[in-house]
């Protein structure tokens, strides 16, 4: 049939009802966020307070095991004790700040009833990344000074070398290349803790190269549970062919999943060990992990400050002084330079 003309409709011509004057506006009244939270170390690692921008424990270990036979009747002899060492970690401050004019407050808004509940909840789950990001990786501590803030030294560069460079080698830090230009990673020392060197090569993770980083927390006491890595290496464990098969449970007439995923890694050093998906550790590193052995010392938790109005906004802050804590570095063990 032909458009007859003098029609009413909603294209942008004449006679019409356009969607800029007469028609209301199609929205919907949600806002899709993409929030992913998965901040395993933030969320699992006890939590302790902090008196000081400077945070203190100590560290111990024993010797290791040798031949004792003592003649009889010999009079006793001593040897010097040694004290525990002392390590500590500088606790950062980290913000997130925002600010909203009184006029948006007070329009109607689509997907929220107000702006700072949106900014204050969106900023806070971006605060919580950001410390995550902090403990996970290879941040080195500081003091700061004029113009810099303190920062706190994270778990890959708390777990300290020297560093492996073959898959025969039981280490707490194992590079998976044989490369002389091997990372190193020096750990605490004099008060702090530097940041890791990267070697110049890299290689692919192996099943030896995992095993001997294991092997070395297990050697000095630790039980590495947990490991904690990002999706390229994630893939490459999840392809080791020493992987048990799996098995899920299906109800009658469903489609039985297919699984791909390595979840659970079972070697000769320790519990089973859980691998955690991590958004925030690096690419070239897995991180072997005894989580009783880290903490996260807080000087002030997490929280919203409101900030001296000065005009027709309103200002907020949200703000954090925390570090991480390294109980025992031998506890835990790496593998650097993967591929």
């Amino acid at each position: 049939m032909a458009f007859v003309t003098g029609t009413t409709w909603t294209h942008a011509t004449a006679n019409s009802l356009t969607y800029g004057t007469n028609i209301r506006e199609d929205l919907e009244d949600v806002i899709w966020e993409l929030d992913p939270m998965d901040t395993w170390a933030l969320t699992n690692l006890d939590r302790v307070d902090a008196k000081s921008t400077f945070h203190e424990w100590l560290s111990d270990d024993l010797a290791a095991p040798g031949a004792n036979i003592v003649e009889e009747g010999n009079d006793a002899s001593f040897s010097t004790a040694s004290p525990a060492p002392r390590l500590g970690n500088f606790l950062q401050i980290s913000w997130k700040t925002f600010i909203v004019s009184d006029t948006l407050e007070a329009v109607d808004k689509a997907g929220r009833k107000t702006e700072t509940g949106r900014l204050g909840t969106k900023l806070m789950k971006e605060l919580k990344r950001d410390m995550e990001y902090a403990l996970v990786r290879n941040q080195a501590s500081s003091i700061g000074g004029a113009g810099t803030g303190r920062s706190s030294a994270g778990m890959e560069s708390w777990i300290a070398g020297p560093t492996a460079n073959t898959a025969n080698t039981i280490a707490n830090a194992v590079a998976a290349t044989t490369s002389a230009a091997s990372t190193t990673t020096p750990g605490f020392s004099g008060g702090t803790v530097a940041a890791p060197t990267d070697g110049a090569t890299t290689g692919a993770l192996t099943v030896g190269n995992l095993n001997m980083a294991l092997a070395g927390s297990w050697e000095d006491g630790g039980d590495p549970r947990v490991i904690l890595v990002g999706p390229t290496q994630k893939a490459a464990i999840d392809a080791f062919t020493g992987v048990a098969t799996r098995f899920i449970d299906t109800a009658p007439n469903k489609q039985a999943p297919i699984v791909g995923a390595a979840n659970m890694y079972v070697s000769s050093y320790g519990s089973p060990h859980m691998v955690t998906l991590s958004r925030y550790v690096r690419s070239s590193v897995v991180l072997c992990l005894d989580p009783d052995y880290w903490a996260v010392a807080y000087l002030r938790k997490p929280a919203v400050v409101n900030l001296a109005k000065t005009g027709d906004a309103t200002k907020k802050m949200l703000i954090t002084e925390y570090g991480l804590v390294c109980r025992n570095p031998k506890a835990s063990a790496k593998v650097v330079a993967c591929t």
